[in-house]
């Protein structure tokens, strides 16, 4: 037992990011059913997906899940009283203020994790009562900190700035990389890319595929003007990139990006359209664990 496993109430202190069209009911349970802690990505569902989800999850499993809040989310107040209703004890907020909504959640019961990209905001979680914290570095999938600090550095910086426990992600897939994020001072891990590409993740297939053959270098941190983001290579990567080589204004990217466009990718399977986001580890996995 260690503080994240206690806090939590799970056998191993590996966490399961909650990812956008990756990280639905069937990838949750099957994380908590294994011992670590399962997420709902709550980040690309519609209120209504989301309660079907975690009603999904509860049948699936008898072991604590909990669920990831984007705080930018446009219905992040259904989506809040929908965790409550539904009887959810773990919320993982991201991308905002943790001020906004922890001491409400706390007032319900739920325990309140965030994520940060840096020792300053880490700070600002221990502030506004947080009970732990997630410190991504700048390795991770998806969207990413503008500090574009490594996990290497982040998590002992963090771990000198903050009490609370502590735990890494970025860049972290395999058994060694768990044993380094703990000599570096986190007392768990969350881990994304590789859940991701597992057969219980709700990605599409030809996304997977795709992300296993991918080699060093082929996963870029782009979109920063927007909201920095780790893209896989393929066409709609080569616009975004030339855009920014040629300074395109923000409403410019904007208008690139569209909507939908990592649903597009990851959910649906356009691999030459969509937005691929994944992390740097991907180059270290080879196949799709069963």
């Amino acid at each position: 037992m260690n503080r994240i496993t206690s806090l939590l109430g799970i056998q191993y202190p590996i966490i399961q990011g909650g990812m956008v069209w990756c990280s639905g009911w069937r990838l949750a349970s099957a994380v908590s059913n294994a011992g670590g802690l399962g997420l709902l990505g709550a980040g690309s569902m519609h209120p209504d997906v989301l309660r079907d989800h975690i009603q999904k999850c509860k049948l699936a499993t008898t072991k604590p899940f909990g669920v990831n809040v984007p705080l930018m989310y446009p219905q992040i107040e259904e989506i809040m009283n929908i965790i409550v209703e539904e009887g959810v004890k773990i919320v993982f907020t991201s991308a905002g203020n943790p001020k906004t909504w922890t001491s409400w959640l706390k007032e319900k019961g739920i325990t309140v994790v965030h994520v940060v990209s840096s020792a300053k905001f880490a700070l600002k979680c221990q502030e506004a009562g947080v009970d732990a914290v997630v410190a991504e570095g700048f390795e991770a999938g998806g969207h990413n900190g503008r500090e574009e600090t490594t996990t290497l550095c982040l998590i002992p910086a963090v771990r000198k700035a903050i009490s609370l426990p502590l735990i890494a992600a970025g860049g972290i897939g395999t058994g060694e990389a768990i044993l380094a994020a703990s000599v570096l001072g986190a007392d768990g891990v969350q881990i994304g890319s590789r859940f991701a590409l597992t057969e219980e993740s709700s990605a599409h297939n030809d996304f997977k595929d795709y992300c296993l053959t991918l080699k060093e270098g082929d996963t870029k941190l782009l979109l920063k003007k927007l909201a920095p983001t780790r893209l896989a290579k393929n066409a709609f990567r080569d616009l975004v990139e030339d855009a920014e080589n040629k300074g395109a204004s923000v409403e410019e990217m904007r208008d690139l990006l569209g909507k939908g466009r990592a649903k597009k990718g990851i959910f649906e399977g356009d691999l030459d359209e969509g937005e691929l986001e994944i992390g740097q580890v991907t180059t270290l996995i080879d196949q799709k664990i069963r």
